[in-house]
């Protein structure tokens, strides 16, 4: 009996996934076990493997397409099985979900229907693409939050080929800067979109396919096609799309405007790397003074690191004593950049307003005094196979204390509470575009050089942009330490979906009272950022206590 194979909802915020490539193809025979498509979901790209054992008698949606969580992808039976029954239930149960109320007008009005019909495939054949050898590429979505992506780079050119594998355009998300894979071999026929503009989820961003082939006629089929998904909407969608039609001449202005950071070369343009781009427009030099030692004379970040630009040289003049001397006019031009917010600045904008304003915090601070842990890391540091840094002793001693405070290792979810029994530390980790959140889990149950050893290796993957969504996801309590940049005191944002973050500042030398004699003494202050929804002043004092008997005396954090 033919089975129906679902979209199966591979993350906590999937709401739907796109069909990245399909592994197999109707009438291919299938076992269980073995991967039928790529999914893209919303925090990476996954392998969809058959349940079944059969033939693959039905594929639902095409490569690129995106299929809602429990929609129909596939269907699988015997060979020669008859699943047409079975298609008219899944066609049936897919429009009453759609339509709702016209589902019924549709049925009473079934002479109509047929006759939209016949008139939509008519309009179909004035403009008919199914004789043009190519394959559009749109924007997929690449994370639960993505709404637009913005071309970071392309690595290929008009007319130039292209197999199967290759990377087409890096391309910037709200969590990272990916890369774009053709699932198709062919020509680049067209680029829709510059490098550095940005477009929405399933807009338009290449055509791949046979060379020479009529490129256009399959632009001119998709426009009509989305022509008629807006014909039945009312005039305040129809509205919007004309405001989405006028968007591409302001990309036009966007990219113009930004012609001097992209300087062209002898084929107009210059490869470089996203960070070296922006390393090169924050220290003021000009791609095309810089000589790139990476594939292909692609400039990356070493080679700005090391790029040394010419002094100009300064000419004074000086007038001879008892002279008048003329002080030139100086005239100036005020000038100014406007940068495009990265997907991530966008995303860590709206988390942090909707936690501030949603969260009601409160703030306590407390000195701790960190003598003893300077001695006892110089001890340990002796011994660790990984130097331990004072972050990592705050790490270990805030999972100790949470331990024996579980009331502040929770979450608020809006009609209940949940308290973590598990202790999940994020570390908030600041990266070019914005800040990341690496996780050590179950971090209580971990030594110091383990803790230290995973920190190290979670921020370099931050910045080199290798983190997987099971690097951030999971947080209960999140530590964010500014104290290495000379801050001795701060207050942070609650990180979501934790009720406390604590703030970490720098070790200052100051005079402390010991033993009724004023000494000189090492502090470090800290903050605790509540969420008053479900921590309270004197729970949040009371782990703040607990913290700072653990870092003074930090032998018991190892108890």
């Amino acid at each position: 009996m033919a089975e129906v194979i679902r979209m199966p909802k591979m993350s906590d915020t999937m709401e739907e996934g796109v069909i990245a490539s399909w592994l197999v193809k109707e009438g291919d025979k299938v076992q269980s076990g073995d991967i039928l498509a790529e999914v893209e979901t919303d925090k990476a790209t996954m392998e969809l493997e058959s349940y079944e054992d059969g033939v693959l008698l039905h594929i639902g949606p095409a490569e690129k397409d995106a299929v809602p969580v429990n929609g129909v992808i596939a269907i699988i039976g015997e060979e020669g099985e008859d699943i047409k029954d079975l298609l008219k239930e899944i066609e049936s149960g897919d429009s009453g979900e759609s339509s709702g109320d016209d589902a019924a007008d549709d049925k009473d009005s079934s002479e109509e229907s047929s006759e939209e019909a016949e008139e939509s495939e008519e309009t179909e054949e004035s403009v008919d693409a199914s004789d043009v050898n190519a394959s559009i590429i749109t924007m997929p979505k690449m994370s639960d939050t993505m709404t637009e992506g913005t071309i970071a780079s392309w690595q290929k050119k008009v007319g130039d080929e292209v197999s199967s594998g290759d990377i087409l355009a890096e391309v910037e998300t709200d969590k990272a800067t990916m890369e774009l894979e053709a699932y198709e071999d062919g020509t680049l026929l067209y680029i829709g979109v510059e490098e550095g503009d940005s477009v929405e989820v399933d807009g338009v961003l290449a055509i791949v396919g046979e060379k020479g082939a009529d490129y256009e006629k399959l632009l001119k089929a998709r426009k009509q096609k989305a022509a008629k998904k807006k014909e039945p909407v009312s005039e305040t969608s129809s509205s919007n799309g004309s405001a989405a039609e006028s968007k591409p001449e302001k990309k036009e202005e966007t990219s113009t405007s930004r012609s001097d950071s992209s300087d062209s070369g002898s084929n107009g343009r210059i490869k470089a790397s996203p960070l070296a781009k922006k390393m090169a427009e924050e220290l003021g030099y000009k791609l095309s003074d810089i000589k790139g030692s990476g594939d292909n004379g692609r400039i990356i970040k070493r080679d700005v690191e090391q790029y040394t630009p010419s002094a100009p040289a300064e000419k004074t003049a000086a007038g001879e004593s008892g002279t008048t001397v003329e002080i030139p006019r100086v005239v100036g031009e005020e000038q100014y950049e406007e940068v495009a917010v990265s997907q991530m600045r966008k995303t860590i904008a709206k988390r942090l307003a909707e936690s501030k304003f949603s969260a009601p915090h409160f703030y306590l601070t407390m000195e701790i005094n960190m003598d003893n842990a300077i001695e006892a890391r110089k001890s340990m540091n002796d011994y660790s196979p990984v130097k331990i840094s004072f972050n990592d002793i705050v790490i270990k001693g805030v999972a100790a204390a949470l331990r024996q405070h579980p009331e502040v290792n929770a979450s608020w979810l809006g009609d209940k509470i949940r308290y973590n029994k598990h202790v999940h530390i994020g570390v908030a980790v600041a990266v070019d575009e914005g800040l990341l959140v690496p996780v050590i889990r179950f971090a209580d149950n971990k030594s110091l050089s383990h803790i230290s050893a995973e920190v190290k290796q979670l921020a370099e993957k931050a910045h080199s942009k290798k983190l997987q969504p099971s690097d951030w996801e999971g947080n209960t309590f999140t530590v964010s330490n500014l104290g290495m940049f000379g801050i001795e005191e701060f207050t942070a944002i609650i990180n979501p979906p934790d009720a406390c973050i604590l703030a970490v500042g720098g070790i200052k030398q100051t005079a402390v009272v010991k033993d009724g004699e004023l000494v000189p003494g090492n502090v470090m202050k800290v903050t605790l950022s509540c969420d008053h929804r479900v921590v309270d002043g004197a729970k949040g004092a009371a782990f703040l206590k607990t913290l700072k008997s653990l870092l003074e005396n930090p032998v018991r954090i190892l108890v």
